[in-house]
């Protein structure tokens, strides 16, 4: 399915759709919409071959886990389209930038708004840590982590099947905390899966503050390099770089776009939570207010109307 509005436009709608989220629900994780906007609305936009959605565009209720006895089961993957050879397969592999994901699928027309409306709800498969059967998810990716491992496999087994489309994922800089990021990319260069690639958002934050106070990553690119991937650093917020950095050859080796971003890119008025970022949850009527009228300014629209109690 074709797009009309430009990546640009898709990019300051999943921020204003977020904030909005967020001031209605007195909470959200208004960082990650900042630090990712403009990527996933380049992979949706631009830089992945996918079909039309396969799923309802009001997200059905959960319908169990899967099994052979539950033939209601079914996997999120279907809002990114069918999973046939021509086609890429993405993998959002951190769970906590559902909302974010969600709002991407309804800027690109692959969910109604009305899906937003069921966000966290009991019942619903719009969860606000996405799982395999939550919209635009097709695993579940529990600990952070396990996303270029799934994606890895996957891609191993569908060249070997011949199949044309490749396999994405969107990661976080806190996997490479994580051992199992760098055994999948060892795995990779040394079978020479290079029909998977990823981009991942390095805006040095997580749950409990800045990366490196946490722990200390040092230099990822390195690394990258020294596992046996292409690693290219870009500016996250340039949709130019990350063109450019989408067609670096890597023959026989995985490709890793290093995305350095802003966790208050088109929203200032979180500089005064840094670095404290990973959820934002005000703390009184009075913050809410004040947080609503100053980020819709910057995001050039009106202030959201919400109940207060």
């Amino acid at each position: 399915m074709k797009n009309s509005r430009t990546t640009e436009q898709v990019a300051l709608g999943i921020r204003r759709r977020v904030f909005e989220h967020t001031i209605l629900n007195n909470g959200g994780y208004l960082s990650q919409a900042c630090s990712s906007a403009e990527m996933l609305a380049w992979l949706y936009n631009e830089a992945l071959t996918i079909g039309d959605p396969t799923l309802p565009m009001i997200p059905r209720d959960f319908s169990g886990v899967p099994s052979v006895n539950n033939p209601d089961y079914v996997s999120g993957a279907g809002y990114n389209g069918p999973a046939t050879p021509e086609y890429d397969r993405l993998f959002i592999a951190p769970a906590h930038y559902a909302l974010v994901a969600y709002a991407t699928l309804i800027e690109v027309g692959r969910m109604a708004p009305e899906g937003l409306e069921m966000f966290n709800k009991d019942g619903s498969s719009v969860e606000m840590i996405g799982a395999d059967h939550s919209p635009g998810m097709e695993v579940h990716n529990g600990t952070l982590g396990i996303g270029l491992s799934t994606a890895s496999g996957l891609a191993y087994g569908r060249r070997k099947r011949g199949d044309k489309g490749e396999v994405c994922v969107f990661m976080s800089d806190g996997e490479v905390q994580e051992g199992q990021t760098w055994e999948a990319v060892q795995a990779c260069a040394h079978h020479g899966i290079d029909n998977v690639w990823a981009i991942m958002d390095v805006n040095n934050q997580q749950c409990d503050g800045a990366m490196s106070s946490v722990m200390e990553v040092r230099d990822i690119a390195t690394k990258f390099r020294a596992f046996g991937a292409v690693a290219v650093e870009i500016d996250a917020h340039d949709l130019d770089a990350m063109r450019q950095a989408k067609a670096e050859p890597h023959e026989g080796k995985p490709l890793i776009i290093l995305a350095h971003s802003s966790p208050m890119k088109g929203m200032k008025k979180l500089e005064e939570r840094f670095p404290r970022l990973h959820y934002v949850r005000f703390k009184s009527p009075e913050e809410r207010a004040e947080y609503n009228i100053s980020i819709a300014a910057e995001l050039g629209v009106d202030p959201v109307v919400y109940e207060t109690h």
